[in-house]
Parts: structure tokens; C-alpha cells; sequence
């Protein structure tokens, strides 16, 4: 997994996730349908190519080889792997009980029983519950957050079973394609970002720093629904690329 493509998933992703929430939003505050969708549809067919353009430019500078990109590109490269599958249905079941779920779910039992087996694994979630406690918010936020850390934990185990496979494709694709970056410079970049995100949104460290406003736009919902996602995706990249920096056995 290179860094450009991993930039270029992770920024598509994203946008269309913010794009979903602006559309809900815009949704339940009473725009109509006609007026909104062609709006959000246009910033995020912009923001998406914004950031490809970048991201495609640093992956073309990094590889060495004279094959031009369209050659190098082969219908296989279209169709995501099982772990991509498997993290693009979970940000769908994340975005739909974030959107539709929680609100409801509120006082029901089930949701506090989910709530309070997060809020004993994760350190972040009792930082989210603190903060929408001082911002007498909630709306489901707490139970949407508890259901995108538990599809965070079984993404993040169903992917580990799979770390040798996935290493053995990152040594392959980078016979065929050498880049500038390694496997050990890789893992050393997406284990640090790796490390930072745990201590931001594992440990709760972000939450503090936002005020009350955040909580209830756009990048409140990407922050509670896509973040742990994104999170754990970004930590099996990180072990994979070790992985396949170690010697071949």
C-alpha cells in the first residue's frame, strides 16, 4: 500500500462521507431535495479532484519508471481487495445508524449496553461522553460513536488475520514498481500518523480542544463516524508495511 494510493482512498472517502452528511443535514433542516443535491454533488466532485490532482502528482514523482500511467494501470487496480470491501460497507452501516439509527436508539437498552462496553475499552469515548455532557448534547452521538468504534475493532481484526497476504502484495507491487519511499520509511510514516490518531482519538485527546458548535456540522459527523474507521485502517497499513519491510520467509 503506497502512500499516494492510500491518500487518494482515504481523501475519496471522506468527501463523499462529508457529502452524505450534507445532504442529511440539508435533508431534516427542510431544503428540498432538488436544491441541495446538485450543490453537493458539485463541491464534492471539486474538493474530490482537488485532492486527487495533488495526490496523484506525489504518486507519479515517487515511482521510478518511464511506463506511462495509463499503461501502468490495469483493470485489476479498479477493484477493491477484501479489507477495502469489507472498510467500504462498514463506513455505509456507520453513515446509515449514524444518520438514521441513533436518534432513535437513544434511551433503549441495547444502546447503553454498547455504550458502556466501549466506554470501558475505549479512553475516547469517555472523553466524546464528557464533552457532550458539558455541551448538553447528545442526539445519539455517543451510541453512533460506540458503533463506529466497534466496526473499527472487528475491521481492525478481520484485517490483522490477513497482515502476511497483504504484505506479500506491497513486496510484489514494489518489484514491479520501485518507489521512493520503502516499506520501513512507509511504516515509519503511516505508524507515526498511526500513533498520533490513537492518542487524538483513542485516548480522547481531541475532543477537549472543539467547541460545542463542532459537534452538531459536518465535521463533527465525519469525526464520529469516519474517524475510527479511517483509524484503523491506517493502523493495518502501517503493520503491513512493517511487515513486508522484515526479510522474506
Amino acid at each position: 500500500m503506497g502512500i499516494a494510493r492510500l491518500l487518494a482512498k482515504g481523501w475519496v472517502i471522506f468527501c463523499l462521507f462529508a457529502a452524505a452528511h450534507a445532504l442529511h443535514i440539508a435533508l431534516i433542516s427542510g431544503v428540498p431535495l432538488a436544491n441541495s443535491l446538485g450543490a453537493i454533488a458539485i463541491c464534492a466532485g471539486l474538493f474530490i479532484a482537488m485532492g486527487l490532482l495533488f495526490v496523484g502528482g506525489f504518486g507519479a514523482s515517487a515511482v521510478h519508471s518511464i511506463t506511462p500511467l495509463l499503461e501502468r494501470m490495469k483493470p485489476h487496480h479498479l477493484i477493491p481487495g477484501f479489507n477495502e470491501g469489507v472498510f467500504a460497507v462498514f463506513v455505509i452501516l456507520s453513515f446509515l445508524n449514524q444518520a438514521f439509527v441513533a436518534p432513535e436508539l437513544i434511551n433503549r437498552g441495547g444502546a447503553g449496553g454498547l455504550e458502556n462496553a466501549i466506554y470501558f475499552l475505549v479512553p475516547g469515548e469517555r472523553a466524546l461522553a464528557a464533552a457532550m455532557q458539558a455541551c448538553t448534547l447528545d442526539g445519539g452521538r455517543v451510541y453512533a460513536a460506540a458503533f463506529t468504534w466497534l466496526l473499527a475493532i472487528i475491521y481492525l481484526a478481520s484485517a490483522a488475520s490477513r497482515l502476511k497476504l497483504a504484505a506479500g502484495l506491497i513486496r510484489l507491487e514494489q518489484g514491479d514498481r520501485p518507489q521512493l519511499l520503502g516499506p520501513t520509511l512507509r511504516a515509519f510514516l503511516f505508524g507515526t500518523a498511526a500513533v498520533v490518531g490513537i492518542q487524538f482519538l483513542c485516548v480522547g485527546s481531541a475532543y477537549p480542544w472543539l467547541n460545542c458548535s463542532a459537534f452538531t456540522d459536518i465535521s463533527g459527523a465525519v469525526l464520529i463516524g469516519l474517524a475510527p474507521l479511517m483509524l484503523a485502517y491506517l493502523i493495518v497499513a502501517a503493520l503491513a508495511s512493517l511487515l513486508a519491510s522484515s526479510p522474506e520467509k
